[in-house]
């Protein structure tokens, strides 16, 4: 049985973090319905785990990685699939304009958007935890259960992918959004 007490501490830092958590689920998959889906069910499992997750070090370390591994999990079901089929065709109400407080310059965060898209789960997931979360290449690798030279060679090839999707001018600019 929850305490009020823990409950409340939940609700305290769930609230203090969940526009930070919708920020990196949308980077993580690119669409605001399934950013809000993503921080949701991440919510859910942290509310569930929270007498572990407040025992360690850094809450926000442990609610990224349960972020980073829900979205991870979600990619290799067959849901992932069948939403990706069904997206353009599905009569979804229009996304909500992102915040351009988050992405800084729209057209410049419409076209990180655009490539970000196009790299692998995992690979996109090492360039938003490499380079917008500014995580070391041991923390990315913690997170996401794998090798420090996994996530180097995951890190180099996306970004030598997003080097080819985007406009070289522009390079230097992105360095501010990711």
């Amino acid at each position: 049985m929850a305490t009020p007490d823990r409950d409340a501490e939940f609700t305290e830092y769930a609230s203090a973090r969940q526009a930070w958590l919708r920020r990196v689920a949308y980077l993580l998959c690119g669409d605001w319905h399934r950013a809000d889906d993503l921080v949701q069910s991440t919510i859910t499992k942290l509310y569930t785990h929270w007498h572990r997750a407040r025992r360690v070090d850094n809450i926000d370390g442990y609610a990224r990685r349960t972020l980073v591994n829900t979205y991870l999990a979600e990619q290799r079901s067959g849901w992932a699939k069948w939403t990706v089929l069904h997206r353009f065709g599905g009569g979804h109400a229009a996304d909500p304009e992102p915040d351009p407080a988050a992405l800084g310059d729209l057209a410049l965060g419409l076209d990180l958007k655009t490539a970000l898209a196009k790299l692998p789960p995992r690979q996109r997931a090492t360039v938003v935890l490499r380079f917008y979360c500014d995580l070391s290449v041991e923390q990315t690798a913690q997170i996401m259960s794998c090798s420090t030279g996994t996530v180097k060679s995951q890190s180099t090839r996306g970004l030598a992918t997003l080097r080819t999707l985007l406009d070289p001018n522009l390079i230097p600019a992105m360095e501010g959004l990711l």
